[in-house]
């Protein structure tokens, strides 16, 4: 089983227990947000690229003359 770590910084008491039913469920609700929040940002990145990929194809130019362009 998962444990929280808790310290005392006036005292240096040390305590170590048993994460409760509730800790868990925030922790898992956490990890399970964590982890649509990094595939919503590969999923944005990768349709940006099409995007991008798309525009230069449209343009004609590579993405090095696109940023020749900006500079």
């Amino acid at each position: 089983m998962t444990k929280a770590i808790e310290v005392n910084c006036t005292t240096g008491e040390v305590t170590e227990r048993d994460l409760t039913a509730e800790e868990i469920a925030a922790q898992e609700a956490a990890q399970a947000q964590a982890e649509a929040d990094r595939a919503a940002a590969e999923a944005e990145a990768a349709t940006k690229a099409i995007a991008k990929a798309e525009l230069l194809k449209r343009l004609g130019i590579t993405a090095d003359e696109a940023a020749l362009l900006i500079a």
